[in-house]
């Protein structure tokens, strides 16, 4: 299954619960720049297609064209497969919808699809260095651990691990429970 956010998932799960899978409105939280980065994205990732309002049937419209038609959001085939629903009908845009008009892209929307993000690695001498070290070495490290040799807080070194080297990095954390030590955590080799 694709990894994708959280906004991605809400997105596409309220699409698949609408009439032809229609995208909008978007999430109450989801407003200006984020919006069009956040559909940017999933249009190059082809999870979501522009195509043609129906302003009749009173289709939500995403961008105007500026020749007075309006295009919408419609989840595609690859978007519901994304959040695992398999269709049966092979047709991701609305009856009688066609390719909106590719001159003018959507405001903010990438011309290509991005890169997968540079890998970042942590400067040398820093807690957080410090604590891939321990994490890497022989039977990683528990929290109490961690606490003690980098002067954080628990909720400090829980953090860490799920944002800074999970989310940001894209380490693999995993952990055994240990008899006499407790549960210990270490960074999974690829």
């Amino acid at each position: 299954m694709t990894k994708l956010s959280d906004t991605q998932a809400l997105i596409l799960s309220a699409a698949a619960q609408r009439p032809e899978h229609i995208a909008l409105p978007l999430p109450e939280s989801l407003r200006g720049g984020a919006a069009a980065k956040v559909v940017g994205t999933m249009l190059a990732k082809g999870f979501l297609q522009e195509v043609d309002a129906d302003k009749r049937n009173r289709e939500p419209i995403w961008r105007e064209t500026g020749d007075g038609h309006g295009v919408t959001l419609v989840a595609t085939d690859a978007g519901l497969a994304a959040i695992g629903i398999e269709l049966k009908d092979a047709n991701p845009a609305p009856a009688g919808a066609t390719d909106a008009p590719t001159e003018e892209p959507a405001p903010d929307t990438p011309k290509e699809p991005e890169a997968a993000p540079k890998t970042r690695k942590p400067r040398e001498g820093t807690k957080q260095a410090k604590l891939i070290e321990m994490l890497r070495a022989e039977g990683g490290a528990t929290i109490d651990e961690i606490v003690t040799a980098l002067d954080w807080r628990p909720h400090t070194v829980r953090g860490a691990l799920a944002g800074a080297l999970k989310k940001k990095l894209g380490l693999t954390i995993t952990s055994d429970k240990i008899e006499g030590r407790g549960r210990a955590y270490m960074i999974a080799e690829d």
